[in-house]
């Protein structure tokens, strides 16, 4: 595909977003419809929307091109995502709305005290903006190949347009907007994978019955993995508790996905939508490891050489644009674009709500929505921009894995005591010396890094996303060894 028609198609995308972003903000601009929509929002709308931020192009690319490797193994990792997300629905969203939250990290400050509560904070500012970073990496190579060489646009500066078009519809509406950008966005990302399935089945000459026994009698269709629990990074519960732990500490406790549910109505509406967004959540991911078991078996039909790929993630836009047709290209463009920057436009509100609140303290102010602090507000988010513009730079240079892979082994060095910190704070009430926290959740993490490195030569063990369940572990066992019995401290 042309990429003119390719460029063309991104300038008529964000046009859309540019305008919905005009109308849900020209009457309202404040810090209330920024940061939580003025509590608000429907909840079906938020349901839906939030399945293109948690599942990003990061699902979009990684999760087909991985499938090769793995086969549909990642599917145990989505299983133990599920019963993550009944966990929020059921016991952290009616914590945070029992203490009326905006800033999740507030309940650290509470709960453990002032420096709980900014390390909590900042753990998240980093992992956010590094996952972030992750997620609109994988969007510009894929960018930067089919559209920007064309014209020896440096990589920098797709990365620089990619901020500039995101900061254009989020900067004044925030989490208002996002609200309906992201249902948008989402309804491009689904109708791109089942239309995706259909023209790679087409090409296959395959009707829908027979393209469904075709990957259920391939090689990729194994799901489940038992063997050498020990070394098998694709073992069942390896899998199941990451997946697990990654979701109660990348959405439960992260101020991204839980600020669109604090943006409900009340907890009744916030729990339907968690609960309603788990089983799309579940059905849209066995659609994604279906289209990538049909782009293997299409390059093995087609005598397309894969090993000759730089990274797995290439396989899916290499097929896509450059062997089924223009219409095929440019669903595929649809889907990628609204997976990936749904997520970071999201991020970017969260980043910029979680440091006004938890560092600048705008909730505190007396004029919660004055100039001053709108303009404040307007200087924190071009200064995150930048700070993941940065980060993106610096993983183009190391980055030598599937990105999916990358994005969760970084989850569980940045979320890890971050998880910890909840656990502790929510099961048992003993009180810490709040100002050795923050040195503790810079240990934990140096440990776990250890232990990864060293885990096969010690314990004849390979460890897989099961990281962040050792991260924070160590992190609760070092807060229980500074704390103490209290008889004031209560968990909510």
């Amino acid at each position: 595909m042309e990429p003119i028609l390719l460029l063309s198609f991104l300038v008529v995308y964000f046009a859309v977003l540019i305008g919905i972003s005009y109308f849900t903000s020209k009457n309202t601009s404040d810090n209330s419809s920024f940061f939580i929509a003025n509590r608000n929002s429907t909840w079906y709308f938020v349901a839906f929307g939030m399945i293109g931020t948690a599942l990003s192009g990061v699902t979009f690319i990684s999760v087909p091109g991985a499938v090769e490797k793995s086969a549909f193994g990642y599917f145990q990792f989505v299983l133990g995502n599920a019963v993550g997300f009944i966990f929020i629905a059921t016991v952290l969203l009616p914590l945070y709305y029992r203490i009326n939250l905006i800033s999740i990290y507030t309940y650290l400050e509470k709960r453990l005290g002032y420096w709980s509560y900014k390390s909590g904070s900042m753990i998240f500012l980093i992992s956010r903006t590094i996952g972030s970073a992750f997620r609109l990496y994988l969007v510009a190579i894929v960018l930067q190949k089919f559209i920007f060489d064309a014209w020896n646009v440096p990589f920098w500066v797709t990365i620089v347009i990619c901020l500039l078009l995101i900061w254009s519809y989020t900067f004044k509406g925030g989490l208002k907007t996002i609200i309906i950008t992201d249902t948008l966005q989402t309804v491009f990302l689904l109708s791109s994978v089942v239309l995706s399935i259909y023209f790679i089945s087409s090409s296959l000459d395959l009707n829908i019955a027979q393209t469904f026994e075709t990957i259920k009698e391939s090689s990729y269709s194994k799901i489940f993995f038992w063997d050498n629990f020990a070394t098998n990074k694709n073992h069942f519960l390896k899998q199941f508790l990451g997946g697990l732990f990654i979701t109660i500490a990348m959405t439960g406790l992260d101020q991204d996905l839980m600020q669109k549910n604090l943006s409900c109505k009340n907890i009744g509406e916030a729990q339907k939508n968690m609960l309603t967004f788990t089983g799309v959540f579940v059905l849209i991911n066995l659609f994604f490891l279906s289209v990538g078991a049909l782009l293997y078996i299409y390059a093995q039909n087609k005598g397309i050489d894969v090993t000759q790929l730089a990274t797995p993630d290439h396989l899916f836009p290499e097929i896509a644009l450059n062997q089924l047709g223009a219409l095929p290209a440019t669903v595929f463009m649809l889907g990628l674009t609204a997976a990936t920057f749904a997520t970071t436009d999201s991020a970017l509100t969260a980043l910029t709500t979680s440091f006004c609140v938890d560092f600048l303290h705008f909730d505190k102010k007396e004029d919660y929505n004055s100039k001053q602090l709108i303009n404040t507000r307007h200087t924190v988010h071009v200064v995150f921009s930048f700070l993941i513009f940065c980060v993106v730079l610096v993983f183009k240079l190391i980055n030598d894995d599937s990105v999916v892979n990358a994005i969760f082994k970084a989850a569980g060095y940045t979320y890890g005591p971050l998880l910890g910190l909840f656990a502790f704070g929510m099961l048992c009430k003993r009180s810490v010396k709040d100002v050795l926290v923050p040195f503790i959740c810079i240990l934990a993490p140096v440990l776990t890094f250890v232990i990864d490195k060293n885990s096969i030569a010690w314990f004849n063990y390979a460890v897989g996303f099961e990281l962040i369940i050792i991260n924070a572990t160590i992190t609760a066992i070092c807060l229980l060894l500074i704390s103490k019995k209290s008889t004031t401290a209560t968990n909510f």
